[in-house]
């Protein structure tokens, strides 16, 4: 897969979290926030009101660490498409 290819994968899963209504487990929303931050360089702070939320995605952060963008890009897209594909 080119880079081209899988940008245009990566933001086609964005659009499809973004237009689901229904909640996700937090598991999975910690992973998708984890794996978004790393695969669009965006290393800000979590934002939360909460402290405990943001320890948690603080930690989820550190665990996607090690992985490059793309490598993100690609887990990502391998998230939401077992999301879609499992839910009951």
């Amino acid at each position: 897969m080119t880079s081209e290819e899988l940008d245009i994968e990566f933001r086609d899963a964005v659009s499809r979290i973004n237009a689901h209504t229904e909640p996700f487990p937090a598991d999975v929303l910690l992973k998708l926030y984890a794996y978004y931050k790393k695969a669009t360089n965006d290393y800000g702070r979590p934002k939360s009101r909460e402290a405990l939320i943001n320890a948690f995605k603080t930690n989820a952060l550190f665990q996607a660490q090690d992985i490059t963008q793309d490598e993100a890009k690609r887990k990502y897209i391998e998230l939401v498409n077992n999301y879609f594909l499992y839910r009951k």
